[in-house]
């Protein structure tokens, strides 16, 4: 990407506003206390408001792996200790229908598009082809305005609209509006800056690997109730390259970047119900030495700064809940180091006794947007928050929303309860089962000899003594209520689906009665299954994608210097586009396909968007199966000449055309007009009496 070497002057302008001391001999900071010590106390006033949230996804957590807390105490008569992990399964299942939802057709769901009434560009401009192109140096030829193959006036001037470099010396004759004439040239500036802002965008993510990173967040969004992502941010990408002589030599372009964060090491603000309304957000880092150490490479890091928090020593002590999800009991201390992340707002007086310079245009505010890194009492990074307009670049997408919360409700939240059900019952039909499966023994000791091993295995020999007479040893059946035990799991089972929205169907169960036994039925409750997920798409359009999307266009729009793909412009989340049946929309566009073939309406529909959204109801990408106005006529007139240069062959006199005489159904075959019995029955000309062929003719005079 040649564009990406586009940061660089924007990073050198905001220079004078970051706290860089690497060329510093003196690192010590008077103020740097203030700064850490206001890091700190919002990072511990986050971690101890988000507690209870911790032993919520903790709980999730082990429901998903099939793991009984310790407050689970089992009886002495209890043997059975199974674990029916439904938790997981429902979790797993909500997380491939919101991939599939979101990455069905392999494309980010976000587009670009011209605002209703775009300001500071023209939705569309014109100019008189035939007095004004006269006056355009190195314009289109005569050969380019000439109709293709099966091309109308409106493909024409779209054709012709693509052009647009070409248009540069009659720019000073454009009229704003769309052309009325059809020597009248239209193109669209405010669409064709969108598209190139939104091919921009795209390439963005994809080399970031966002959609990857999105997978993860929706992971942890089914599971704890809350995902989220990070970015745009500036980092310095490494491109392999080797010289002629076979040397390595990288080269390194900065590039945006997002990535996903663990819900466990993000702490916001917990006054916030929404990422809107929080004042700050810390991250929690568990760095390696070599991870902090690549930090230098990164803009306005302090390398000093970062060589004294090194010479500190690990520093990272795992949490309570680190230590509950491990399986097996480790050190509390780990080889890493805890370095947190900061961004918010600080007082300006803080800032300025950073020495950190505050531009012109902020003077007269009293708190300011910074990022602020920490580690073991070193300031690593504090920099002016670069974004305009000012947003913390953390995004939080809730499962379902939380009224009161800015983390949202999990699929293991939900059927928590049915999960506790489900294990309960399951273990009583076990134990029953177990107990039930083996006979019990009743032994009257009066009859037998004392001191004797009671144990009982076959050809166990018991020796009698002299008494009354009678059986010593009975055997007992104990009763069998496994079924009724696993009704109940059944009937917890249905809560589930019902809690959670995902009915055992949408993943896999198989004896489903009633209307799932046919196709048609299946769709039918497939189709109200999706209904559970479109609040959850929502929700991702609303809380990350549109969000995310608007971060990458504003970061393009500060930081790009390419004219042409900036514009007044908005930014659309597609995700909920896919919620509707792909089926039933692919369906509804062939019907319209079919009713505009009439050559009385087909003039007024746009063939190439009516196939490319054949092609997304499908699930396909259209931009590698739809060509373009052009291509499609070069195709045409390929098709064409091949027609004429391999015309179909003449039918052999006497031999009806192929499909049969004018009437005959298509494929029939047809019974030879003599009757002798050839071939098939079908459409023909039967004889009549007295005609040759006339089976009553046999023996016989022909009538003359």
């Amino acid at each position: 990407m040649e564009e990406d070497e586009f940061f660089e002057d924007t990073m050198e302008s905001v220079d004078s506003n970051a706290l860089d001391d690497i060329k510093k001999e003196d690192q010590s900071d008077p103020a740097s206390g203030t700064i850490l010590s206001l890091v700190q106390e919002r990072y511990n006033k986050a971690s101890t408001a988000r507690e209870t949230e911790e032993h919520r996804w903790i709980q999730a957590y082990r429901n998903y792996r099939g793991l009984y807390g310790p407050d689970v105490q089992f009886t002495s008569t209890e043997k059975s200790k199974v674990f029916v992990k439904v938790t997981k399964t429902k979790v797993l299942a909500a997380y491939g229908q919101i991939v599939e939802v979101l990455f069905g057709s392999n494309k980010f769901p976000i587009s670009i598009e011209p605002t209703t009434l775009p300001e500071g560009v023209a939705e569309s401009v014109y100019f008189e082809s035939n007095s004004d192109m006269q006056k355009a140096k190195g314009g289109p030829s005569e050969e380019d305005k000439k109709l293709l193959p099966g091309e109308t006036m409106g493909d024409l001037r779209e054709r012709l609209a693509g052009m647009q470099d070409k248009f540069e010396p009659v720019m000073g004759l454009l009229k704003e509006g769309n052309g009325k004439t059809a020597t009248e040239v239209t193109f669209h500036p405010a669409m064709i800056s969108a598209k190139k802002m939104e091919k921009q965008i795209h390439d963005q993510l994809e080399e970031s690997g966002a959609n990857k990173q999105l997978r993860v967040a929706a992971f942890e969004c089914a599971l704890f109730g809350t995902g989220v992502m990070k970015g745009p941010f500036a980092v310095d990408k490494e491109y392999p390259s080797w010289s002629d002589t076979g040397e390595y030599s990288p080269t390194y372009k900065t590039i945006p970047q997002t990535s996903s964060v663990s819900i466990w090491n993000f702490y916001p603000d917990p006054d916030a119900s929404n990422m809107d309304e929080a004042e700050y957000v810390v991250e929690r880092h568990k760095m390696s030495r070599s991870q902090l150490r690549s930090l230098k490479r990164r803009p306005f890091f302090r390398s000093n700064s970062i060589d004294s928090a090194i010479s500190l020593g690990e520093s990272y002590t795992k949490e309570w809940w680190e230590q509950a999800m491990e399986d097996d009991t480790q050190d509390a201390k780990a080889e890493r180091y805890e370095v947190l992340e900061f961004w918010g707002n600080v007082d300006k007086e803080v800032l300025e006794g950073h020495d950190v310079d505050i531009p012109s245009e902020l003077s007269d505010m009293d708190e300011l947007s910074v990022n602020i890194w920490v580690c073991n009492g070193q300031v690593l990074r504090l920099v002016m928050n670069p974004f305009t307009p000012t947003i913390i670049p953390y995004f939080s997408m809730p499962y379902e929303v939380s009224p009161y919360s800015l983390f949202g409700i999990g699929i293991a939240e939900n059927m928590d309860d049915t999960q506790t059900l489900m294990n309960g019952f399951m273990r009583m039909a076990v134990d029953n089962a177990a107990l039930s499966g083996n006979m019990l023994i009743e032994v009257d000791e009066t009859n037998l000899v004392p001191g004797q091993d009671l144990s009982v295995y076959p050809g166990k020999v018991f020796r009698r003594q002299g008494g009354a007479p009678g059986q010593a040893i009975f055997g007992t059946k104990f009763p069998n209520v496994s079924n009724e035990n696993m009704q109940m799991f059944d009937k917890a089972r249905v809560l589930a689906d019902e809690s959670t929205g995902f009915p055992s169907f949408a993943h896999g169960q198989t004896g489903v009665s009633g209307v799932g036994r046919t196709a048609s039925g299946i769709s039918m409750l497939m189709s109200a299954a999706n209904g559970s997920i479109r609040n959850v798409v929502k929700n991702v359009d609303d809380y990350l994608l549109g969000p995310l999307a608007k971060a990458f266009f504003s970061f393009n729009m500060q930081f790009n210097y390419n004219e042409e793909i900036k514009g007044d412009l908005e930014v659309k989340a597609r995700g909920t586009e896919s919620l509707m049946a792909n089926e039933v929309r692919s369906q509804r566009l062939m019907q319209f396909l079919q009713v505009v073939q009439n050559p009385v309406l087909a003039p007024f529909a746009k063939m190439d968007y009516i196939i490319r959204e054949i092609a997304k109801s499908m699930d396909l990408d259209p931009d590698k199966l739809v060509n373009s106005m052009s291509d499609a006529a070069i195709q045409a007139e390929i098709l064409k000449k091949f027609k004429a240069e391999n015309p179909p062959p003449a039918p052999e006199p006497g031999v009806p055309p192929q499909g049969g005489p004018q009437g005959a159904p298509a494929g029939a075959q047809v019974q030879d007009t003599q009757g002798s019995g050839g071939g098939n029955i079908g459409t023909g000309t039967a004889p009549v009496p007295g005609e040759q062929g006339f089976s009553g003719n046999t023996g016989q005079q022909q009538v003359q």
